[in-house]
């Protein structure tokens, strides 16, 4: 089964990352205010990046390591500049 780590804009401009199965349910998740708390008062949001991994593990350790990244490293990832 792939796993997905994937950032989405939000209504305000600011990304959130997750990890999900799913990108497509996740992010309609986030839309109908089911997803995170982060995204439920900043939809609707929207797609920008996101990369399949073999692992769980693998996916949620990519996720945490871009949240400790600065905006514009992860800017610089939604952009592919950045592999």
């Amino acid at each position: 089964m792939p796993y997905y780590t994937y950032i989405v804009r939000c209504a305000d401009g600011t990304l959130y990352t997750g990890w999900t199965v799913d990108v497509v349910k996740r992010v309609a998740a986030h839309n109908r205010g089911c997803g995170a708390k982060y995204t439920k008062t900043r939809r609707p949001v929207q797609l920008v990046w996101s990369r399949e991994f073999s692992s769980k593990h693998d996916a949620m350790h990519w996720e945490w390591q871009i949240k400790q990244w600065t905006r514009a490293e992860k800017e610089a990832l939604c952009r592919n500049e950045i592999k």
